[in-house]
């Protein structure tokens, strides 16, 4: 059965992202999802993005070319050496500098414009509030907000016919729960990338991204299929 609801899904082809995508997909929606070419490092993600969203038969899928490198600020964008072994647990109230300067308030910018010109009212971003790095645009007061900039600032809010809604399903998950959630909709997660700081398509490791992965996989009790190349 075709489905009338349609949903926005900022998609990286990483393992939050293709979660919401399996997510997503079991509740229904007609999905549209929405990827980013930004000068990022670790552009390997986007190979798995275009197969992720192949394979799942989404409506369509756009990569969109921005030039966050020119801006630079980050790790992932400028020629800032990417940390490893950091201790999460005694640095959580730090940012780190793979921190993206408002990449999340840009990219969801860009999905609410497409949602607008779909007639779409959802928008499905993979941001984590439990096992995440420390980013403030990952936060529950973050998106709360942005929705409410949303309908303030379109045409659809504004004449009041449609309401955007921000959904953040992996909120409140711990990354075990994420995989966990993911298996059980058929997630295969050795499509999936993570890591800040890959050598070819092999994982650093050691990064942010990979420690929280590797520890995701030994909490939920599953094997790890990812390629760290160490």
């Amino acid at each position: 059965m075709k489905s009338n609801k349609k949903a926005v899904i900022l998609f990286s082809g990483g393992l939050d992202s293709t979660t919401v995508l399996a997510i997503a997909r079991q509740e229904g929606y007609s999905c549209y999802c929405l990827s980013f070419q930004y000068g990022q490092k670790q552009t390997v993600e986007l190979a798995m993005a275009r197969q992720a969203a192949i394979e799942n038969r989404v409506k369509k899928h756009l990569i969109l070319n921005l030039d966050l490198d020119k801006i630079g600020g980050s790790a992932l964008t400028d020629s800032i050496e990417v940390p490893k072994d950091r201790n999460l647990e005694t640095n959580q109230k730090e940012i780190p500098i793979t921190y993206v300067p408002a990449r999340n308030t840009i990219f969801l910018s860009h999905a609410v414009a497409w949602a607008e010109v779909l007639c779409a009212t959802d928008i499905f971003i993979g941001v984590n509030a439990v096992d995440y790095s420390g980013y403030p645009d990952c936060r529950p007061e973050f998106l709360e907000a942005f929705a409410t900039m949303a309908n303030l600032g379109t045409r659809a809010g504004v004449e009041g016919n449609r309401r955007f809604r921000i959904l953040a399903p992996l909120l409140k998950m711990s990354k075990a729960e994420i995989i966990k959630t993911g298996l059980a909709l058929g997630v295969d997660y050795a499509k999936t990338h993570s890591c800040y700081d890959p050598v070819g398509e092999k994982a650093c490791g050691r990064c942010d991204a990979c420690v929280l992965r590797r520890k995701g996989f030994i909490d939920a009790e599953v094997a790890d299929p990812t390629d760290y190349g160490t």
